[in-house]
């Protein structure tokens, strides 16, 4: 197998001293041997042609006493090239410079004799397969000793039973013949899968550039989106803190607004009586109002009374007979009239109480008692507010209850029968 001699084996020759070779002729005129040349022959092989008997021994065959031609492929399969460098190196004391098939050769030759680097060779697989030799020392027969090969042929684990299947006591010639050739054919199949596997590592090198394009793509894009909600984070802090500003400076404004306000009610002396007797006033502008207004109706009533009863009652008729075709939506509501004339009331409980309607009236704060509004309020479902005959006090109170509450008012100026009758026909519809 590598039969060629480089000079690399001549280097590692002249550093190492042979062991076995010619005796000392004398302590300081040690002639060297001259160098046996190892033809690449098996030795269990060449001793069946030379018609020698193979002998069955317990001890296990050294390295240089395989045969040479199970060097190379032991060498090869049995040292990583690191390691093979290593041990050349740590032997020859120096850096070997020449390449790795030099180093090979080299090794593969001083295989064939006992030496430095041999049994260096021989230490190191002894130590690195360990674990295979106590298994294969089990063996007692050849038979046994080739099954062994095989499962480990079929494991994928040569290197460690290639050492141990041929330096084993019961190895026979033709299974270290067999060893080879299985060795060899898995040497074969193992550079075609490195091929394969070369291949398919190409093609994983473009598939790992084009995915490391797209994740370069990729990170370009997320730290442009990421600057991006930076400065949205930015500009809207910017934002926050304006408006903070603002609303301090707003606040500011209201605090210095209020203390003047203060100092203006406190450099007006009685702002509160005036501002109590202005409302006062207004309440009695109001009264006044409704009083006048109460008095112009009373004297048309009274003109209206020196006139034949006939017109009065047909007016009557009219507006009660207006109210009677309105739709029936005030059957069984609580209808609370606020104001008016007091001669009316009777006329305004006919009305309403036609329609099915329950009829409360107050007179808004003239002679009934003003407490009392609220707790007719509450009554009422309907509150019609006659504004012409209530004082200002109740006007107000009526709509705003009204609006709190949500109970439906109709507001009327004139305190008309006919008024009240157009209120209720409202309230009707609504």
């Amino acid at each position: 197998m590598c039969e060629k001699h480089d000079p690399l084996a001549a280097i590692i020759a002249a550093a190492m001293p042979q062991v076995a070779g010619a005796e000392r002729a004398g302590p300081r005129q040690a002639e060297p041997a001259p160098r046996q040349v190892i033809k690449p022959v098996i030795n269990n092989v060449a001793a069946i042609l030379a018609g020698q008997p193979e002998a069955h021994t317990s001890r296990r065959r050294r390295l240089w006493e395989l045969g040479h031609a199970c060097h190379c492929p032991l060498v090869g399969v049995g040292f990583p090239l690191g390691v093979l460098r290593k041990l050349v190196d740590k032997v020859t004391n120096g850096k070997v410079v020449a390449d790795d098939y030099e180093v090979h050769v080299g090794a593969v030759t001083e295989c064939a004799t006992r030496n430095r680097l041999s049994e260096a060779l021989q230490k190191e697989l002894e130590r690195r397969y360990a674990a295979v030799l106590l298994r294969f020392r089990a063996a007692r027969t050849t038979e046994q000793v080739g099954e062994l090969w095989r499962a480990a042929m079929a494991a994928g684990d040569v290197a460690g039973a290639f050492w141990a299947g041929l330096t084993h006591p019961r190895c026979s010639s033709e299974l270290e013949e067999q060893m080879c050739r299985d060795l060899h054919m898995v040497q074969h199949q193992a550079g075609a899968c490195v091929r394969a596997d070369i291949g398919k590592f190409n093609a994983t090198l473009a598939e790992n550039a084009r995915l490391a394009h797209d994740l370069a793509k990729a990170q370009q894009r997320a730290a442009a989106l990421l600057a991006d909600k930076s400065a949205d984070a930015e500009r809207h802090a910017t934002q926050v803190m304006q408006l903070r500003a603002q609303l301090v400076g707003k606040d500011s404004m209201i605090d210095s607004l209020r203390t003047e306000l203060e100092q203006l009610k406190e450099s007006i002396p009685g702002l509160e009586t005036r501002a109590k007797l202005a409302e006062r006033l207004a309440q009695m502008d109001e009264r006044e109002r409704a009083l006048r207004q109460q008095i112009a109706e009373l004297k048309t009533e009274a003109l209206r009374a020196a006139e034949p009863p006939a017109p009065i009652q047909e007016e009557t008729r009219q507006v009660v007979e207006h109210v009677m075709r309105m739709a029936p939506r005030l059957s069984d509501r609580a209808v609370l009239c606020v104001g008016g004339r007091s001669g009316n009331v009777a006329t305004y409980r006919e009305l309403i109480e036609r329609e099915g309607a329950q009829f409360a009236h107050h007179d808004g704060g003239l002679e009934d008692n003003a407490n009392r509004l609220d707790a007719s309020l509450a009554a009422a479902d309907l509150v019609i507010c006659q504004t012409g005959c209530i004082s200002h006090s109740a006007y107000w109170r009526v709509k705003d209850y009204c609006k709190r509450t949500g109970t439906r008012c109709v507001f009327i100026d004139n305190p008309s029968i006919s008024s009240l009758a157009r209120g209720l026909e409202q309230a009707g519809a609504e």
